[in-house]
């Protein structure tokens, strides 16, 4: 069992927790995973994690109350336990060599690229971020990242906070402003990270894209996350999360990534009638 030591509230659906979970706290590196159950009953979910103390013995994850699992785990509150936190999972965020770098995050996505900010950073690498929201109401850690970040750049799609427009317009200024980054590297909705990497590719610069996958086991076996980088099928779980955001077959991804879309409608409808809470079962 894990305990829940603090729980943070970002928006109306984002929230932060703190676990303890020192063993995993002490392998733990930027770019890796856990996968969590809430209960007996519940199903494995993969997370990213968004940072570790090892003094503390915790790893954080953000997370939105958008599915049935998610939903069941917003419930919990401090002192609350999770049934399992299986970890760390995943190969860790490769940063050698590099110096200058600019990180583009798409919503929730930037929540997942905050302890790579912060690995990054304590690397000595130069790091440009530009962060995605839908609007002000969705704009989350701005103080965090920008406390990681040599420049911050926040872009709204409706241009209610930071400069108005999409990611790839602020990412192409940048680029053609002058800026040489060694590398792109981009995490959130799978759309925006193919159209980050395509034009990064136009500009002759290399990309990375953290995926994220339908997963079960985390270890390979259920070929679940399988995707398919450079014409040869990889799986997220143990080859990634990080790819070469040229050779990564964006469509595929996109289309395996909604394929259960209709049962996690159901699931988030699906609220019982006597304790306000998710139900497994119809």
């Amino acid at each position: 069992m894990y305990r829940i030591v603090r729980k943070r509230r970002l928006n109306e659906t984002m929230t932060w927790l703190s676990i303890e979970a020192p063993l995993i706290a002490r392998k733990a590196r930027p770019g890796q995973f856990i996968i969590l159950r809430t209960d007996e009953h519940g199903e494995r979910i993969p997370l990213t994690m968004a940072g570790h103390d090892s003094g503390k013995g915790t790893v954080d994850i953000i997370y939105a109350a958008v599915g049935r699992t998610t939903m069941l785990l917003d419930q919990l509150e401090e002192g609350d336990y999770l049934q399992d936190i299986v970890g760390p999972l995943g190969k860790p965020t490769e940063m050698e060599g590099l110096k200058r770098v600019c990180v583009v995050g798409g919503g929730t996505g930037n929540a997942l690229a905050l302890s790579l900010v912060y690995g990054l950073h304590e690397n000595g690498i130069y790091i440009d971020m530009v962060a995605g929201f839908k609007s002000k109401a969705q704009v989350i850690l701005e103080e965090e990242l920008g406390g990681a970040v040599d420049r911050l750049f926040i872009t709204t799609d409706d241009g209610s906070y930071g400069e108005k427009g999409f990611t790839t317009d602020k990412m192409k200024e940048l680029i053609e402003d002058g800026n040489e980054y060694d590398e792109i590297i981009t995490i959130g909705p799978p759309m925006m990270m193919k159209f980050v990497c395509g034009i990064a590719k136009d500009y002759g610069i290399k990309s990375v894209a953290s995926l994220s996958a339908y997963m079960i086991d985390g270890t390979g076996m259920c070929g679940g996350c399988r995707c398919i980088v450079g014409g040869e099928n990889k799986f997220v779980c143990v080859d990634g999360p990080d790819f070469d955001g040229a050779l990564v077959n964006w469509d595929e991804l996109i289309r395996r990534n909604t394929y259960y879309s209709k049962q996690e409608a159901h699931d988030r409808a699906h609220v019982c009638r006597l304790t306000g809470g998710v139900r497994y079962n119809d």
